[in-house]
C-alpha cells in the first residue's frame, strides 16, 4: 500500500511540476504536459542511477554512466522543447 502511494505521489507532483493548470485555464491539449512528466521521470531515472552507484561497489561505472546519459537525455529534451536547439 506504502509502494503504490509513492508512485502515485511521484506522478502527482510531476503533473503539477509540469504545468497541470495551464491546458485546463487555456482549454488547449494535454500533450505538454505528459511530455513534460516523462521528461522529469527520465530525469529521476538518472537520479536514482547516480544514487545507485554510489552505493554500489560491484557496478559502479555502468550505473554513473547511465545516470549520466539519462540526465543528460532528460536535459536535451528539455532544450528541445523550450526551442533552443
Amino acid at each position: 500500500m506504502l509502494t503504490g502511494f509513492k508512485y502515485i505521489y511521484l506522478v502527482a507532483f510531476f503533473a503539477l511540476l509540469a504545468g497541470f493548470f495551464h491546458p485546463l485555464i487555456t482549454n488547449t491539449s494535454f500533450d505538454s504536459v505528459i511530455v513534460g512528466v516523462l521528461v522529469l521521470f527520465v530525469g529521476l531515472a538518472g537520479g536514482v542511477l547516480l544514487y545507485r552507484s554510489a552505493t554500489s561497489e560491484n557496478k559502479r561505472e555502468i550505473f554513473l554512466g547511465g545516470g549520466f546519459a539519462l540526465i543528460a537525455i532528460s536535459l536535451y529534451y528539455i532544450f528541445q522543447l523550450t526551442g533552443r536547439v
